[in-house]
């Protein structure tokens, strides 16, 4: 689904927020670093929004809609896993009353298998991961919610044990796109436009460390 398809079917919906028509959409971005992207966490509106695909979305959307007055808001946080998401999902997320949620998230949780630093199982992040979308259906039931694939490339941390990266990812690959459906949410496939993005040119061109994501992206 395309932005300005989003933009329409969020038009059409009740709004969550209030019903004061002098206010656009709000737009939230929940996740990891890769969200984060060293945002600040002030008002500086030079740094709010981080420097990563939050801030690339935004930018393009406040300058392609300035008739819609739109509010975009960056909550995601480096290091997060999702049961991170879930503890501080009543504060950063449903008392911002969101119009779009977009959520990035199961890149740290693999690297905790990795490293073996209190990993949950596939089972535990699945649950985790369906009690937040729970939560924001009962809070935000006409909020409309993205789920993005998490995704690597292989390179940086990832070669170091490159087949359980793989494994432990599309296992959470599958779970998000699986969710997607059950919650009537859009998704966002990943992997496999970086995977196609690697046949023009050096994987490290698109993403530096096997995880986040360079500039060009």
């Amino acid at each position: 689904m395309s932005i300005p398809e989003i933009l329409s079917a969020t038009n059409s919906m009740k709004r969550s927020q209030d019903s004061d028509k002098s206010k656009g959409l709000a737009f939230l971005f929940q996740g990891d670093s890769i969200t984060d992207g060293n945002r600040t966490r002030d008002n500086d509106w030079n740094h709010i929004m981080g420097h990563g695909y939050a801030y690339l979305i935004a930018s393009r959307l406040w300058y392609d809609y300035p008739d819609k007055v739109l509010m975009f808001y960056n909550r995601g946080v480096s290091g997060n896993r999702v049961r991170d998401l879930d503890a501080r999902w009543q504060k950063d997320t449903l008392n911002l009353k969101p119009d779009v949620i977009s959520i990035l998230i199961g890149v740290n949780d693999v690297l905790a298998i990795i490293k073996n630093t209190d990993p949950d199982t596939i089972e535990k992040f699945k649950e985790i991961y369906k009690r937040i979308l729970e939560k924001t259906k009962d809070a935000l039931p006409n909020t409309q919610i993205v789920l993005c694939e998490p995704f690597i490339l292989p390179l940086g941390w990832v070669n170091e044990k490159p087949e359980m990266w793989q494994t432990e990812v599309l296992k959470r690959q599958q779970i998000v796109r699986k969710l997607a459906e059950i919650y009537q949410s859009i998704f966002v496939e990943l992997q496999e436009p970086f995977n196609k993005a690697c046949q023009k040119t050096r994987a490290n061109y698109w993403i530096w460390d096997g995880v986040h994501p360079m500039p060009a992206p």
